[in-house]
């Protein structure tokens, strides 16, 4: 695994692709993955799809010798990485990890900021290298309670954002005289962490990707009423689901104490509905699809601590540092409609503020293909995702498009 340039120019990134695969990727977001194919190579498969595409691997001593990519030669990138323990909020120990681009010269820094998850950004974060690849310096640890971190997992936004704000010190600590301007990505659920992190404690900009300006009970509102749309029902349909969306949300508001005889009520009074099979939302999903006593008992750890009313205009309403916002037009975990309007509003009132929106694209900003059961296969992400980042994090004019996304931008508020 590292960060490979190739004889034409290209970068190329492989990484961990699970279940003893490899992952390949290139900064257009094409990617693939790899298996071995019992010659010393390795075959690719497009994005998550299983089907092969045509590109083949070959990886010398591992790496150190190099690879060939199509036939075309690359040797690895001598990245800087360091790795350290350093104390979030409430003196837990986290695990964090420095990756700098070769030389001693001035780079960026950006701190990757976590979704939701459960698993290690330290093992699966491949914009580490990416970035690093780009000339970029990039911090990247496991959230509190996954991977090598400590402390109980929350979802405690006000937590997670005083980690965020240590875990900036420490990268700029371990960086010393090759800090540059700092900043943070924060993507899904990160996009609540990353502004308030950045409102707390001022740095040099901030990027959320697929995240929200609403609150996450709106978030899943949200999501209800574009599967409804999706699904071609008309008003009928929209009130019975905003109906249940009502239910579950009395029960999250409750922290599960109160709203389970309600929502079974609701769930047998639309539960022949055909439009009640298409009814996902966020959170809803899982609490339409199991019962009470599972809920009980799984539901506290999977939301534990999670702030559903939070609002997070207020921190929007008066933070002054550069903000990139990338949504993806297709996303059905993250909506992006009513954020994308708060967002313009802001525009609008002076905040330094820039959106992309990219078509046909879902959560995690993943271009997708429609299975033959109608679940949605993510084939890459789109063209121009990772070039608008990276143009933001080094200070360059971002352009008006990128791929087939358009940049919706307001001029930045000088410095006082």
């Amino acid at each position: 695994m590292g960060s490979y340039r190739l004889a034409d120019g290209r970068a190329l990134d492989i990484g961990p692709g699970g279940e003893g695969r490899l992952r390949w990727r290139t900064p257009d977001g094409r990617t693939g993955a790899l298996s071995p194919a019992g010659d010393g190579s390795w075959t690719s498969t497009l994005g998550w799809t299983g089907r092969a595409d045509g590109h083949r691997v070959v990886i010398e001593d591992c790496g150190r010798g190099g690879i060939q990519f199509d036939g075309v030669a690359g040797l690895r990138v001598a990245l800087v990485q360091v790795e350290t323990r350093f104390q979030g909020s409430g003196g837990t120990q986290l695990a964090g990890r420095l990756t700098l681009p070769p030389g001693k010269g001035a780079v960026p820094l950006v701190v990757l900021v976590h979704g939701a998850e459960h698993d290690s950004a330290l093992q699966r974060y491949s914009l580490q290298r990416e970035f690093a690849s780009a000339a970029i310096g990039v911090f990247a640890y496991d959230k509190r309670g996954t991977g090598a971190s400590g402390g109980d997992y929350t979802q405690d936004y006000l937590t997670l954002a005083t980690d965020a704000i240590h875990a900036a010190r420490e990268a700029r600590r371990l960086a010393g005289a090759r800090a540059g301007r700092i900043g943070y990505q924060g993507g899904s659920q990160g996009g609540w962490v990353a502004p308030l992190a950045a409102r707390i404690a001022p740095v040099d900009f901030v990027i959320v990707s697929f995240g929200l300006a609403v609150s996450p009970l709106d978030e899943d509102r949200e999501a209800i009423a574009g599967d409804m749309a999706r699904g071609g029902f008309g008003p009928e349909a929209m009130a019975g689901a905003m109906e249940i969306a009502d239910a579950t949300a009395r029960l999250i508001e409750s922290d599960f104490s109160d709203g389970f005889a309600h929502l079974e009520v609701v769930k047998a009074k639309y539960r022949d509905a055909p439009w009640y099979p298409a009814v996902r939302g966020n959170f809803t999903a899982y609490l339409l699809a199991n019962d009470a006593e599972a809920i009980r008992r799984d539901a506290p750890g999977l939301v534990r601590s999670i702030p559903a009313r939070y609002d997070p205009m207020p921190v929007l309403e008066t933070l002054d540092v550069p903000q990139l916002w990338l949504f993806g037009s297709e996303d059905r975990d993250a909506p992006p409609g009513e954020s994308v309007r708060r967002l313009a509003a802001l525009q609008r009132a002076g905040r330094p503020i820039a959106t992309v929106v990219f078509p046909g694209a879902d959560h995690g900003m993943y271009e997708f293909e429609v299975a033959a059961d109608g679940e949605r296969l993510s084939t890459r992400q789109p063209e121009g995702y990772f070039q608008a980042m990276a143009d933001f994090i080094l200070g360059r004019p971002l352009q008006p498009h990128y791929g087939a996304a358009t940049l919706s931008q307001v001029p930045v508020i000088p410095s006082p």
